[in-house]
């Protein structure tokens, strides 16, 4: 600095902090808070107010991490302002702590870049509201555990007694009550003083403040005290507040808490440990298995809903009872099921139909999802999850006004949901590979980064805590990670670099080449393995005491990142079938996964039987009477069977396929009410004579025709039941062909996240913002010349038409900037300094400094116009 230039003075305010900010500065605070530029403030005074609103500073406080919280908390108990050296005494205490000193600069970094602390080190202003929120009082009791200073406790004292407590202390008397207060703070911080004061308070009477010094600091005492008590409340140690109620001072708690305002300050996080090593290998083959699993129950629970799911309830979800059965179809409990369903919904695969009767039913885009492959349609169902607010884990809950909580059902948004998965699996990513997480290291974790403030400590209402617990279990469900261990293509799913320890080869290639070696490596060979030096978890990050707080995805990234992921996965899923071995006792077993069209085909003709590595269908006159009536002739199944067959096909299930379809068709239902018919009057008869057909009642209209007073569907139904294999004819006598077309929605969306609050700015909008609040800065601060009227409230002067025309015109001459006041057609008023550029047809334009853009104003909406100063112009 040169010696003319004058050191910058301090500023007096939080706006004046922020005016003396450059913009790389004011964009972290932008990007840290984006409630603050929603909308965009006009100027950095109204930042600077809007950043300490109560609404604005409670979010912020709660995306601290534990450390700087604590720092805010005790910069709340210290004086205002307060130099660098207090705060450092209150969170390291007399004796010093390294590792809080070496910490400490970087949570006042994120306290200042948060704009929650303004001020140099000499001076540092925790802001109002933040005070207020932090501070200890009676019905807000402080994190800290401290109580109130001296002169809060002995506000409405009288000041006899204040002089006796000052006399008890063996301190002089004084002439008032404000020098006596600040007589008896003096001793209290003088650890000298304090101590000796203390060493001749007896052990009893020293018992009752070690049970108030961490917290509550407030007793209760009776009229007449104790002998103990008496002492500490003649010798002003423990000051009444209240008939009964008595405080232990702050300044005396932190001399026995040795200048510490908490008990266990946490400058670093703790680490994330691991329960066991797996190879890498290993894991990814375990969560491909898995993934495949979730591919196979995503496909068996909408075609289970093919012609119509479950109906929808009036208040919206699924009931009870049908969660239940869709968990039995699925053999999974019922909060699996939930999950399954919740992420099929999330997906866009699962709606309502929207009918009168409404019903749930896969939509149009489920029909395109199955005909991409496994791996593109795995990372669709781990993409949509991962940004999903609904959680499934809270199905069978109660909200805050005691109703059920349903699967597909309102009230399950929880809108940290997506933040919480994110930063879970990153904790992972940044383990070596094939680690398995301890997930009690991971909850301590997060409560570090995020702590939870009043009520919510514990208990149920841990939130966050809840949520990383599901985000372990279903990722696990999911096959993003394989015993406990991110995989590969987990990895790759959120973009995350390749883990610690692994060596130079990039993920995929390696994780591809193994499973290569794998599936070729004969009995005795050896599969490569790969070595890495295990290390504790987020080593780098625990050094610096900050979470890894990356930027979210773009949807370009997002997308890329899916498309890693798919191809590190497609290698490991297996590969799809056309073949099925036929056993004599009519089942099929299906030893892998089969190709669409077969397994299509399949699951028409049998029915399932039993799931695993390996299906096992069975065939049954009923399955086969299913594949007749969607359009097939016994030839088409003989045929379909010998070609897809690895075996040749047993002689009893051809026997049933000619059997269900010499008697298929041979009754014809069609719609009358309802009519049966038949060339076989016989068959008529017998049917007639059965008792079981008396609830369809039937009556003979002609020799081959009976009616019934049942819809088609009903007679169908009842038929069969009885043992027969009646076919539906439209009424010109056709065969009706009852495919296994499914029932659709019509095109549904994907239901969208909630989000935490504004979302996140991006750079083009950061720009765009600063620039606006700097130019609107400059309007309501720059110097202006005198004006004919004075400016009232810092308004611009009120002009006349004629007056503003003339000033404007000048402007135009001279080149001059002008601040104006002007009123737009909604009636807003607002400032600006714009350059006037011409002036003609009643109109001004002239490039806007407030909107960094040239714009057009009508003259008459002018309020009044003012020149710059020379110096600002």
């Amino acid at each position: 600095m040169s010696s003319d230039e004058k050191p910058a003075a301090a500023p007096r305010s939080l706006a004046e902090a922020l005016r003396a900010r450059d913009d790389v500065s004011l964009a972290a605070l932008l990007r840290s808070r984006p409630d603050l530029i929603t909308p965009v403030p006009t100027d950095l005074t109204q930042l600077a107010t809007r950043a300490g609103t109560r609404a604005s500073v409670v979010r912020a406080l709660e995306r601290l991490d534990r450390f700087a919280l604590q720092t805010a908390e005790a910069l709340a108990v210290a004086g205002d302002p307060a130099p660098y050296g207090e705060l450092l005494g209150l969170m390291a205490g007399d004796a010093g702590d390294p590792a809080v000193a070496d910490t400490l600069p970087r949570a006042l970094g994120t306290l200042r870049e948060q704009a929650l602390v303004w001020g140099g080190d000499d001076r540092l202003h925790l802001v109002r509201t933040a005070r207020e929120l932090l501070a200890p009082s009676p019905q807000h009791p402080s994190p800290t555990g401290l109580g109130p200073t001296v002169q809060e406790a002995t506000a409405g004292m009288s000041p006899g007694r204040i002089q006796e407590i000052v006399t008890a202390a063996g301190l002089p008397s004084t002439h008032d009550s404000v020098s006596a207060v600040a007589s008896l703070t003096g001793l209290f911080t003088d650890r000298g003083r304090m101590a000796a004061l203390l060493a001749d308070v007896p052990a009893d009477s020293l018992d009752v403040l070690d049970r108030l010094v961490w917290g509550p600091p407030y007793g209760q005492v009776t009229a007449d005290p104790a002998p103990r008590l008496r002492l500490l409340l003649d010798r002003g140690l423990l000051l009444p507040t209240a008939p009964g109620t008595v405080v232990l001072p702050r300044e005396v708690a932190l001399h026995l808490r040795a200048g510490r305002a908490h008990r266990a300050p946490e400058p670093l996080p703790p680490a994330v440990t691991t329960t066991a090593a797996h190879r890498p290998q290993v894991v990814d083959a375990t969560a491909a298995g898995q993934a495949y699993t979730a591919l196979a129950t995503v496909e068996e629970l909408l075609k289970d809903w093919d012609e119509g799911g479950p109906g929808v309830l009036r208040a919206g979800g699924l009931s009870v009872r049908d969660l239940k059965r869709t968990a039995v179809a699925l053999d999974v409990s019922e909060p699996v099921a939930a999950f399954w369903v919740e992420l099929a919904y999330a997906a866009g695969l699962l709606a309502s139909d929207g009918e009168a009767d409404e019903r749930y039913a896969a939509t149009p885009a489920y029909d395109e999802w199955r005909e991409r492959p496994p791996a593109d349609r795995w990372a669709h169902l781990a993409r949509a999850w991962l940004a999903a607010t609904r959680t499934p884990g809270v199905v069978g809950g109660r909200d805050a006004k005691d109703r059920a909580l349903s699967a597909l059902g309102p009230g399950l948004d929880r809108s940290a949901a997506p933040e919480v998965r994110h930063r879970v699996l990153t904790l992972l990513a940044a383990l070596p590979e094939g680690a398995a997480v301890d997930a009690d290291s991971v909850l301590a974790r997060l409560r570090w980064e995020r702590p939870l403030r009043g009520p919510q400590r514990t208990g149920d209402h841990d939130l966050r805590g809840r949520l990383a617990r599901w985000t372990l279990s279903e990722a696990e469900l999911l096959g993003v990670t394989g015993r406990g261990a991110l995989s590969a293509h987990g990895r790759a799913l959120l973009g995350a670099p390749p883990a610690p320890g692994s060596e130079s080869a990039p993920a995929h290639t390696r994780t591809a080449t193994d499973e290569s070696a794998r599936r070729s490596a004969g009995p005795g060979d050896k599969l490569p393995v790969h070595r890495h030096h295990a290390r504790p978890a987020d080593t780098a990050e625990a050094a610096s005491g900050s979470p890894a707080a990356r930027a979210p995805l773009s949807p370009a990234e997002q997308a890329a990142a899916s498309a890693a992921a798919a191809r590190l996965l497609a290698p490991l899923l297996p590969e799809p079938l056309d073949h099925v071995l036929l056993q004599a006792d009519l089942t099929a077993v299906a030893p892998g996964p089969l190709r669409r069209p077969l397994a299509d085909v399949l699951g028409v003709l049998a029915d399932v039987e039993s799931k695993g590595g390996a299906t096992v269908y069975r065939f049954t006159p009923a399955s086969v009477r299913r594949a007749l009536d969607a359009g097939r002739s016994a030839a088409d199944l003989h045929a379909f069977l010998a070609e897809h067959s690895r075996t040749p096909v047993p002689q009893p299930l051809a026997y049933l396929i000619d059997d269900v379809a010499r008697r298929h068709g041979h009754l014809r239902v069609g719609a009358a009410s309802a009519y049966v018919r038949c060339d076989d009057d016989a068959l008529l008869n017998e049917i007639l004579a059965d008792r079981r057909s008396a609830g369809l009642r039937l009556r003979r209209l002609a020799p081959t025709v009976l009616a019934a007073q049942a819809d088609p569907a009903t007679l169908l139904e009842g038929l069969r039941a009885m043992g027969y294999a009646p076919a539906a004819e439209s009424a010109e006598g056709d065969v009706l062909v009852t495919r296994a077309d499914s029932h659709r929605t019509p095109p549904r969306t994907a239901p969208e996240p909630v989000p935490d609050g504004p979302p996140a700015p991006d750079a083009t909008l950061l720009s765009a913002a600063i620039r606006a609040i700097r130019a609107g800065d400059l309007a309501s601060t720059a110097p202006r010349r005198p004006a004919p009227e004075p400016a009232d409230g810092g308004d611009p002067p009120r002009t006349g038409p004629a007056e503003t025309l003339a000033t404007v015109q000048a402007a135009v001459l001279t080149g001059e900037a002008l601040w104006i006041g002007y009123v737009n057609a909604d009636g807003a008023a607002s400032q600006r300094v714009i350059a006037p550029i011409r002036v003609e047809g009643g109109f001004v334009t002239a490039y806007d400094h407030t909107a960094d853009e040239v714009r057009t104003y009508p003259l008459h909406r002018i309020t009044g116009v003012a020149e710059l100063a020379d110096d600002e112009g």
